[in-house]
């Protein structure tokens, strides 16, 4: 998880509650991926999606960036959610959240789930296999997913299972192009068994340059988390119109990203790769169309 807005702390009702300026957390979404893919939306939908963008938002960067006792703040995050969902919420990001959940009746598992996988993230810093991986991103991911279906108007099983993976596949493609920063942050999202498989140590995750041996390991995380998007694109069929473009804006910003580690020789710790915008437009573009390759 990424961030960039600054934080402090205050006292509410004996509790640490972060104090984030809610028109700054809403201003990050210029340029991620989810928010971009969600342009050509309806007015009404953008609207709603924009909500859960400013809730996953905040509880990430409570996660990630709060000062003094995180796990306390997101114990109020939680009670806060519980407040919006019954109307009665006071922070911005929160009474609007609350007014999409009202309006689209949407339930609390998929907030929790965010807020749950934030509290993971403050006792937990490696992830011995890829199966547990997965269950994190079940936590941290698959939600948000789940309620872009639902405010497409998909609540059906099929639906949800194939948001899952391109949810996860989006997620895995965070984390291995964060790598560094992840590390710099005491966090390490490259399975264990997988580094050790690879001959990777730790201390390689640090380095200035990527190691031959953790080249070859990003290689195949990078096919690991193509793999899932492309078994997740179907998705894209059993949507119109401007849900349609908006779920393969997300596919194909992903496997766009994904190409450009891929042409940067995975070295993902000399520098920040980011995928270009026509990129993501020429992939998404195919993603429409059905004519993606892997």
């Amino acid at each position: 998880m990424t961030a960039v807005a600054s934080t402090r702390v205050i006292r509410l009702d004996g509790a640490e509650r972060p104090q984030l300026d809610a028109g700054e957390v809403m201003a990050k979404s210029a340029t991620e991926n989810f928010t971009v893919a969600s342009r050509l939306l309806p007015a009404a939908a953008r609207e709603h999606l924009l909500a859960v963008y400013g809730f996953a938002r905040f509880v990430d960067d409570v996660g990630d960036l709060a000062a003094g006792d995180r796990e306390r703040q997101l114990d109020w995050v939680e009670r806060e959610l519980d407040r919006a969902l019954a109307g009665e919420a006071e922070h911005p990001v929160f009474v609007r959240i609350g007014r999409s959940a009202a309006a689209l009746g949407l339930e609390r598992t998929p907030f929790a789930d965010l807020v749950a996988a934030n509290r993971q993230d403050q006792r937990v810093g490696r992830y011995a296999c890829f199966e547990d991986l997965a269950a994190y991103c079940a936590l941290s991911a698959n939600p948000v997913g789940r309620l872009v279906l639902a405010i497409l108007g998909r609540r059906d099983e099929l639906a949800a299972g194939l948001s899952d993976k391109i949810c996860t596949g989006l997620q895995l493609v965070e984390h291995w192009q964060d790598v560094a920063e992840d590390y710099r942050a005491g966090r390490i999202y490259l399975p264990l068994e997988d580094m050790e498989r690879f001959g990777v140590e730790e201390d390689d995750l640090g380095r200035s340059n990527v190691t031959p041996t953790l080249r070859r390991l990003l290689a195949f995380e990078v096919g690991r988390a193509r793999r899932l998007l492309h078994e997740g694109q179907p998705l894209v069929r059993l949507l119109s119109g401007t849900g349609r473009i908006a779920i393969a804006g997300f596919v194909g910003g992903g496997l766009a990203q994904l190409d450009a580690i891929e042409r940067n020789g995975y070295d993902v710790l000399a520098q920040s790769i980011k995928a270009t915008k026509t990129a993501v437009a020429a992939r998404s573009l195919r993603v429409v169309v059905g004519k993606t390759h892997w």
